[in-house]
């Protein structure tokens, strides 16, 4: 479409990356093949000079891909998208394309615990060097700069913590030392923010999230400018071979048409449980940026359109978080986040168990913490589910 820029979430959602007006099938027709023909000799020297949109091989680019890759840098407010195998596939990508043997980058202790692993323990056997903070502060950012900083990256709200960090302030703290910028997005998604927007130069999601919404389709991205994200694509997904399969791409893009009206039902059923929970007996304390006393709360307001639809809840140590997460019934206890289900993971012992224990109490991830990744079902429901098994 020509007039993305003019429409709400919901329209683009539904819209965006699509042909109009809308001629032939309505919904984009699966292309499986591996390889693509070519007209002529000249059609087929071009494609590979970069002189036209011919497709070529898979691997290079897919209609159903293309088309995800539109839609998702339309929500983002973006030039470009470059869409991956999975999430950490855009990530990983994202920061080769940014870094060298020499380089050093500057994230946040409190992260998804294999990004953290990818900077901890696979990054430094190229030579390049991270730096985790527990202040994500401006101040606590510029003072783990060094001369090498290439890379500042932000995750927020942070998994599983829920942490936020002041995008504007970190981006300037960034461009003073004359480094990137690169968020993760997943937990807040373009519903809640748009870090492009607050300044960040490259953006990264886990589209098997929210984006996808149903649980059936592993995929990432990175969003940005073109010239970026040409880069990431050119690394993660021609060089590395993390490429997308069509039908996954199929079914993230039908899973975004409800983006918008999912994410609405989801984050007003997370604000209101995070405001519930926080009084029950047996709950210690509620992460979530929609509550006062949450640390985050005055920056989460001011660069958030809405609160997250997850929250992260702290119970009295392992052995009762192992009691709840037995006795829910309505609220599914697996690992990932953006389902249709509501999600609920004990994060010390699955997802963050591959960071050391020091690292994971620094970051704020205790034997008792919950997080619970919001779904679709009535808030009355959910809300009676976890109650009953915390009591």
């Amino acid at each position: 479409m020509t007039t993305t820029r003019a429409l709400g979430l919901s329209s683009l959602s539904v819209h965006a990356g699509e042909p109009s007006p809308a001629v032939g099938p309505l919904e984009a027709p699966l292309v499986l093949s591996s390889a693509f023909g070519f007209a002529s000799a000249d059609e087929a020297e071009g494609a590979f000079r970069g002189d036209n949109d011919a497709y070529i091989y898979g691997r290079w680019g897919n209609p159903n891909v293309d088309l995800l890759e539109r839609k998702v840098a339309a929500l983002e407010g973006a030039e470009d998208a470059a869409a991956c195998a999975s999430g950490m596939a855009a990530i990983s990508g994202a920061v080769l394309s940014l870094l060298s043997s020499g380089d050093h980058l500057v994230a946040p202790r409190s992260i998804y615990g294999e990004s953290a692993r990818l900077f901890r323990e696979r990054l430094p056997r190229l030579g390049i060097t991270t730096t985790f903070v527990d202040d994500v502060s401006p101040a606590g950012y510029r003072a783990a700069l060094s001369p090498q900083t290439r890379l500042v990256y932000l995750e927020t709200p942070s998994n599983p913590t829920l942490a936020i960090t002041d995008v504007p302030a970190i981006v300037e703290v960034a461009r003073e030392a004359g480094a990137v910028t690169l968020a993760d997005n997943t937990f807040a998604t373009p519903y809640c923010q748009r870090p492009l927007e607050l300044g960040v130069d490259l953006v990264v999601h886990s589209m098997t999230k929210f984006l996808c919404g149903h649980g059936d389709a592993i995929g990432g991205v990175v969003v940005g400018p073109r010239a970026l994200v040409e880069r990431a694509r050119d690394t993660a997904v021609k060089g590395l071979g993390g490429a997308l399969a069509p039908f996954n791409a199929f079914l993230i893009c039908r899973g975004l048409r409800t983006f918008a009206l999912r994410m609405r039902a989801a984050t007003e059923t997370a604000t209101s449980l995070a405001a519930r929970l926080a009084a029950h007996p047996a709950v210690r304390r509620v992460h979530h940026p929609s509550l006062k006393s949450h640390p985050g709360h005055e920056i989460a307001a001011r660069q958030m359109r809405a609160m997250p639809a997850i929250l992260s809840l702290e119970v009295d140590g392992l052995e009762a978080a192992r009691r709840v997460r037995d006795r829910v019934e309505l609220v599914t206890h697996a690992v990932s986040l953006g389902d249709a289900r509501t999600l609920l993971t004990h994060p010390a012992t699955t997802t963050a168990s591959t960071m050391p224990r020091e690292d994971r109490e620094r970051a704020g991830i205790s034997d008792g913490l919950l997080r619970v990744a919001v779904g679709l079902e009535d808030e009355e429901d959910l809300y009676r589910d976890l109650a009953r098994a915390l009591s």
